[in-house]
């Protein structure tokens, strides 16, 4: 059987004014599917617009004569995508950071389209291009300065009818069936729209089509059993303190000690509506990330408000703390705060954040942007996996934008976490789309792992979710407020919790033979030609 599809390349027509309207369309048809992979991602419930997204971007990757055409084609869908989805990196420092960090992201995606072109023409292209594009995915989440996997399809469909694929094989796969779908749906309509053309029914290749849009549909609904929010360990009731900054903005961290006090005085008041019975007493208390940017080992007054607060809600409570040593970087610390004991331990963030909390590259970052030195000391990352015992209950700890690596959060469920804590700090990036976009995150890892997500945030949005996805409750932004909520434990594992890196390693093989394959055909093809 041969390997490559025998149906002649798409010809721009003659005719001038046609060849110059298709020319013009398929920039403006490229850059709309990247606009439509960004509007279906949170706030917005419209994750299904990744389909027609995908099917968009397959026409103009078929449509391109030429590997460098559709790479082009590529940079221009990954900029309609990545310019709006990160626009709140510019909230505070100005669109030089944020149009550079969405211009070097959309490469990646330029590379990847650039490869799923070159796949177009083998039988069942859109799962090698699925697989390609989980490629992209893969080397997007670990380079350069440990990878950047903000934006990864898998996690817009927090709600769609594909989230139970994580718990299948987490977000790879799950971004491999949407992929899978959308380009599945274009392939369909261009073998129906052969047909009617030429009148020979394609039943085959039709068949096939029809098939890579129905498996990743099928594969969702036999994959719904493994998505479990039952308490296979009994319940916790756990309490999720924001108490919200005085101001927005990057002066955040000068208000230090107005924050500590807004997390403490909400810890207080939760203490007296649970003795007035207004609220459960909880099992625990979680702060955020940032909620004590005043080191507590080194600032007498900022532990003496941390412990009056714990004695006064009695529980223990976990504080998130800017760690000062005398010499080396700091630390972004966790430290679980024990009542009439004080601090028993520490969680010490594993992926620090690039140009956020360390600044690579500092001298010449400077050039472009004296913002690089409101980081005076860079952050260092800590080497041991979060899981803290909480009055018996195993937490485990993935802060802030940790949420976003598949490892982080694995890690701390392969440790024994019954239950998983993101703490976070979102109040520089203002009352952008960021920190929904963060939460649908925890959404997909709550299904992924099976257990319960508590988001607390200083600024909002908090959030208790369930291990099926669903949220409990959550504050608004800008709102000082503590949730208190029961919620399932779980220890058993699902399959994406078992076989970790496993279904990313197989696709990202399938990619890489797909693409040899057509790059040692193209090779033969070339050396005949030259004989």
């Amino acid at each position: 059987m041969t390997p490559v599809d025998t149906e002649q390349p798409v010809r721009a027509p003659r005719d001038g004014a046609h060849r110059l309207l298709l020319r013009l369309a398929r920039p403006g048809a490229a850059a709309l599917s990247g606009v439509l992979l960004y509007l279906s991602f949170p706030p917005r419930p419209l994750w299904w617009l990744v389909l027609p997204g995908f099917a968009l971007l397959g026409w103009c990757l078929r449509t391109a004569h030429r590997p460098r055409a559709a790479l082009g084609l590529g940079y221009l869908a990954g900029l309609g995508f990545l310019v709006p989805l990160l626009i709140w990196t510019g909230e505070e420092v100005g669109a030089l950071p944020w149009l550079a960090l969405a211009a070097v992201e959309a490469l990646f995606i330029a590379v990847t389209c650039m490869g799923i072109a070159l796949l177009m023409r083998l039988p069942l292209w859109p799962v090698w291009g699925a697989a390609v594009w989980v490629l992209g995915e893969a080397a997007r989440a670990r380079v350069p300065f440990g990878g950047f996997p903000w934006g990864k399809i898998a996690f817009g469909q927090a709600d769609s009818v594909f989230l139970p694929l994580a718990a299948l094989g987490g977000t790879p796969v799950l971004g491999f069936g949407v992929v899978l779908c959308g380009f599945g749906l274009y392939e369909t309509a261009r073998r129906i729209r052969s047909y009617r053309t030429s009148g020979e029914p394609p039943r085959g290749p039709l068949a096939a089509a029809v098939l890579t849009v129905f498996l990743p549909v099928t594969a969702a609904l036999a994959a719904l059993p493994l998505v479990d929010d039952s308490a296979e360990d009994g319940t916790a009731t756990v309490a999720a303190v924001q108490g919200n900054v005085p101001r927005l903005g990057l002066d955040f961290n000068s208000q230090r000690r107005a924050v500590l006090d807004n997390h403490a005085r909400r810890t207080e008041q939760l203490a007296a509506d649970v003795a007035a019975g207004r609220a459960a007493k909880p099992d625990f208390v979680l702060w955020p990330e940032n909620s004590s940017d005043l080191d507590p080992y080194r600032n007498g007054d900022a532990r003496l408000v941390i412990d009056q607060a714990v004695r006064k809600i009695g529980v223990p409570t976990v504080i998130g703390a800017v760690v000062t040593p005398d010499t080396g970087r700091l630390r972004n610390t966790l430290i679980q705060w024990e009542p009439g004991r004080g601090p028993v331990a520490t969680y010490d963030k594993r992926h620090v954040q690039p140009f956020g909390e360390y600044i690579p590259m500092r001298s010449f970052v400077r050039l472009f942007s004296s913002d690089v030195d409101r980081v005076s000391r860079d952050f260092g990352p800590g080497d041991k996996v979060g899981v803290f015992d909480l009055a018996g209950t195993k937490v485990g700890l993935a802060t802030c934008y940790e949420a976003a690596f598949d490892w982080a959060v694995r890690d701390t469920v392969t440790h024994g976490a019954q239950l998983i804590s993101v703490p976070s700090n979102n109040a520089t990036f203002g009352r952008s789309e960021m920190t929904y976009q963060q939460l649908a995150m925890s959404r997909v890892r709550a299904v992924e792992h099976g257990r319960s997500v508590v988001v607390p945030v200083t600024s909002g949005v908090s959030a208790v979710i369930r291990p099926d996805g669903t949220i409990e409750q959550q504050t608004r932004m800008f709102t000082p407020d503590a949730l208190v909520a029961k919620v399932p434990l779980r220890s058993s594992l699902t399959p994406a919790t078992r076989m970790g890196t496993l279904p990313e390693g197989v696709l990202v093989a399938l990619a890489v033979g797909a693409l040899g394959w057509v790059g040692y055909a193209r090779a033969r093809e070339r050396s005949r030609n030259a004989g």
